[in-house]
């Protein structure tokens, strides 16, 4: 155990909810396997325990509860809404949130066969969350940014598992990403942060969307690199036709914040076959077919 992770038991859990919300403490509770910031308990057939864990802010936490219930009655693919509230106490000194549970595997142990249907349901997705965000919506300074803010996460990455034979094809295209013209319309709201690991699937086709850690109001481009990030081969075309909002400097923008997003799974797998804390050995194939997408192009 990392010396900032707190030790997460069902029995914690269960305890919890008998403090602060009995009528759901005798509930079936397991765990969900994965999670970093966060760890997932899921409680009944129809809800989850979203546990902070590694995070050291409650920030994450606090802004799901604050935006997702909005956001959830108008997206057209089932997101998590929190519902009760945890609050710190001597047994678990950080907050907890009882939200909806979203059925489905995740992408990362799961797959697309229908790759028509997974991309216009994700254009359709986007569409509908990608709206001018209220004045006080969260911002940062990474998710959401131009991809020339993001040139020092793109370097370590890069340095760290690019392909030699492939590091001109990625660099061109960060650079074309780097060099476009960027967004000008309001800040939109943008998940920031849609990898396998956060949309599920049933069926073939993306049927939810998952962890809302990285919400922002922003650059739609982050969210527009999930073309190449979750769909298969051929589905970026279909998806772009589909969504029919993004230009060209957007689809370049979110080519080159695709790629470095490729070469985070990479990083991502790199780190899970070393048996280092965090890492996940499976993300590693993922990252590399979706860069080879990305350096195909649409």
């Amino acid at each position: 155990m990392i010396e900032s992770e707190i030790e997460i038991s069902e029995g914690l859990v269960r305890d919890l909810l008998r403090e602060q919300h009995p009528d759901l403490a005798e509930l079936p509770i397991r765990e969900v396997a994965g999670g970093w910031g966060n760890q997932m308990w899921r409680l009944g057939d129809e809800l989850a325990v979203r546990m902070q864990r590694m995070d050291t802010s409650p920030e994450s936490q606090l802004k799901e509860r604050r935006w997702l219930p909005t956001l959830a009655a108008r997206l057209p693919l089932p997101i998590p809404v929190p519902l009760r509230d945890g609050a710190p106490s001597e047994r678990f000194p950080k907050i907890w949130t009882v939200m909806t549970w979203v059925e489905g595997t995740p992408l990362d142990h799961g797959s697309i066969t229908r790759g028509d249907h997974a991309a216009e349901t994700l254009a359709g997705f986007l569409r509908a969350l990608h709206v001018e965000a209220p004045a006080d919506a969260p911002t940062a300074s990474d998710f959401g940014a131009h991809p020339r803010e993001c040139t020092e996460g793109f370097e370590h990455f890069f340095q760290d598992v690019a392909p030699a034979d492939l590091a001109d094809e990625i660099r061109e295209v960060w650079g074309e990403a780097v060099a476009a013209p960027g967004w000008e319309g309001p800040p939109v709201w943008v998940h920031a942060d849609l990898h396998p690991a956060n949309v599920v699937v049933a069926d073939g086709t993306l049927t939810g969307v998952v962890d809302f850690d990285a919400l922002v109001a922003g650059d739609p481009a982050w969210d527009l690199a999930a073309a190449w990030l979750l769909l298969p081969a051929g589905g970026a075309s279909r998806f772009f036709d589909s969504y029919a909002r993004a230009d060209e400097a957007a689809v370049r923008r979110a080519r080159g914040l695709a790629a470095m997003r490729s070469l985070f799974l990479m990083a991502m797998g790199k780190a899970g076959d070393r048996g280092l804390p965090g890492g996940k050995p499976n993300w590693g194939p993922l990252g590399r077919s979706a860069l080879d997408r990305v350096l195909k192009g649409l």
